[in-house]
C-alpha cells in the first residue's frame, strides 16, 4: 500500500493552482498503470474479466469516491473495457487528491481478463 492511499482528499473549491506535468509525472510512479492525459488528467485503463467484474468494479470505485468526496469520470465500453479518469475541475487540473483516489483505487480487488503467458 502506498503513502498517497494512507492520505485522505480535501475539499478543493479552487484557487489553488494545479500541478505542472513535471510534478504530476514525478508522482505517478506512485501508481499502478495510470497514464497522464494532456497534462491535466490521469487514466487508468482495464479490460475486465467479463460484464458483472466490471460493474463490481465500477461500484467499488464509486464507494472509495464518495467516501472521499472526489469523482473520477468512469467509462465502460464493450461490456468489459473500463476507463477511469481522476481530475480537479475546479481547478482545471491534477491536484494531490487525483493522486490520493488513484492510489486507493489502485488497493481495489479486481477481476481482470486473462491473458495466456507467450509460449
Amino acid at each position: 500500500m502506498s503513502e498517497l492511499s494512507e492520505k485522505h482528499c480535501v475539499p478543493c473549491e479552487g484557487g489553488v493552482r494545479p500541478m505542472t506535468s513535471k510534478e504530476a509525472r514525478a508522482r505517478l510512479s506512485e501508481l499502478q498503470g495510470w497514464k497522464l492525459v494532456g497534462g491535466k488528467a490521469l487514466r487508468l485503463e482495464l479490460e475486465m474479466l467479463d460484464f458483472p467484474a466490471a460493474v463490481e468494479f465500477i461500484h467499488d470505485v464509486a464507494q472509495t469516491a464518495e467516501s472521499e468526496g472526489h469523482h473520477p469520470d468512469l467509462h465502460l465500453t464493450g461490456y468489459r473495457r473500463l476507463a477511469v479518469e481522476l481530475s480537479t475541475h475546479a481547478i482545471g487540473g491534477l491536484s494531490l487528491n487525483d493522486f490520493i483516489l488513484a492510489a486507493k483505487i489502485d488497493a481495489l480487488p479486481r477481476k481482470l481478463k486473462r491473458t495466456e503467458a507467450p509460449v
